[in-house]
Formats: structure tokens, C-alpha cells, sequence
């Protein structure tokens, strides 16, 4: 079975209805990013932080897998599909996704402020405990903070993609501007065999010189079309 490495951004959850933070309108419009999407922000005025992604979590009991992630989720009958997203909310997962690798985070999870990355005190919320209040504590005491990689965070899972990447035979791009480092980067680990296609609506500047077959479309039409090209 060949093995298909998908790389999705912001664009793959626009059409469930979820604010991409850089288009006109989008979250950081609302939100200055050193508010509410740095270690710096998180400092200043941790309640505003917290209260920020409670937001961001509850509009995922508004919103549904879109056909693109449904598509995506479907190819694992015909490939070893690996999903490396930029997002951070749970739709890939919700639509069947069995390999997503999160390189930004996860909305649903929470951990330590003091130790963010270790294991034991990371928790998945269910979504009645989506709300998570000041004073509300991890096992080592810190205030229970995001399980986000904000800005000026290292990317842990970023290793564990590019070991991914390097064994793909097709590498999908959707919806993403590949203007955020390190996953831009992914595209420079990706074999030199491996056919790569690209799904946006817009016009994407992949900085490479390697062929690529551009898909002009949004994430739901442009995976079937993807699906129609594989299959």
C-alpha cells in the first residue's frame, strides 16, 4: 500500500466554518496574536488566554467535518494515509482520520503550564469541560494551560512528521498559505519519486522548484477531484 502524507492548514476547515486566523476577518483581526497566541500574552493576562480557546473550543460544538475531511479519511481504504495538520481542532479525527500528528496542538487537550509536554499531566477535555477556568490546576499544580504550540514555542511533533514525510510516495497539500515554519519546510523532506499535489483556491507560493499538481479548488471539491486523479 503506498503511502500518502497529507499536509493541511486553515483552509481545510474554513468551509465547516471555522475562522482561519490570517484571511481579512479572521481571528487575529479580533485578537492581536501576542494576546492570545504567545508564551509572552499567556503571562501577561492568562485569563483572557484561557478564555480565548474556551471560544475557540465551544464553536467545535458548532461545526461539522466538511466533505474535504470526510475524502481525506476515505483514501485510508486505498493508501497508509498519514495527516500532518497545522489545525488544531478535532475534525480530521471526527471524520475517520485514524493517523493525525497535530503540529500546532490540540484544542480539546489541556496541560501544564509549568511542563507542557509531559505526558502524564496532558488531558483530553470532554466537551463538557470545554470551559476551563483560572484556578483550575494540572497534577503538578500549574494552571491547567492550552495544549498549544504558540508563537516563539518549539514544534515537538515536527520530527515525528518529517519521519513521515520522507517515506511518502504521494504528498498532498491542502489549504495552507506555506508561510508558517517549520511545517512550510515539510515540502524539502518530501522524496524526490513522490508525486505531490497541491488543493487551494488561491494561488500558493510553495518557495520550490518541483513539480506539483495544482488543484485550484476548496478543500471538499478539491479532494474529490484528488480522489478522481488517484483512484
Amino acid at each position: 500500500m503506498k503511502n500518502l502524507v497529507v499536509l493541511s492548514g486553515a483552509g481545510m476547515s474554513a468551509e465547516s466554518g471555522i475562522s482561519t486566523f490570517r484571511d481579512a476577518g479572521g481571528l487575529w483581526d479580533k485578537y492581536p496574536v501576542e494576546q492570545v497566541a504567545t508564551p509572552d500574552g499567556y503571562a501577561r493576562n492568562p485569563e483572557l488566554v484561557i478564555n480565548f480557546y474556551n471560544e475557540r473550543r465551544r464553536q467545535l460544538l458548532d461545526v461539522s467535518p466538511n466533505d474535504g475531511h470526510r475524502g481525506v479519511a476515505e483514501l485510508e481504504k486505498d493508501f497508509s494515509v498519514t495527516v500532518v495538520t497545522q489545525n488544531v481542532d478535532n475534525l480530521h479525527e471526527r471524520a475517520g482520520s485514524s493517523h493525525v500528528i497535530h503540529l500546532h496542538g490540540e484544542l480539546t487537550k489541556v496541560c501544564s503550564s509549568r511542563d507542557p509536554y509531559n505526558p502524564h499531566y496532558i488531558k483530553e477535555l470532554k466537551p463538557e469541560e470545554y470551559t476551563v477556568k483560572l484556578g483550575d490546576r494540572a497534577g503538578d499544580g500549574s494552571q491547567l494551560r492550552p495544549f498549544i504550540v504558540w508563537f516563539g514555542e518549539a514544534v515537538p511533533e515536527i520530527e515525528t512528521a518529517v519521519g513521515f514525510v520522507e517515506k511518502a510516495d504521494i504528498f498532498v497539500i491542502i489549504g495552507t498559505s506555506m508561510n508558517v515554519y517549520p511545517a512550510a519546510g515539510l515540502l524539502n523532506y518530501v522524496p524526490r519519486t513522490a508525486e505531490v499535489y497541491l488543493i487551494d483556491p488561491k494561488p500558493v507560493d510553495t518557495h520550490s522548484m518541483r513539480q506539483i499538481h495544482v488543484i485550484r479548488k476548496g478543500a471538499s471539491e478539491g479532494v474529490k477531484e484528488l480522489k478522481r486523479l488517484l483512484l
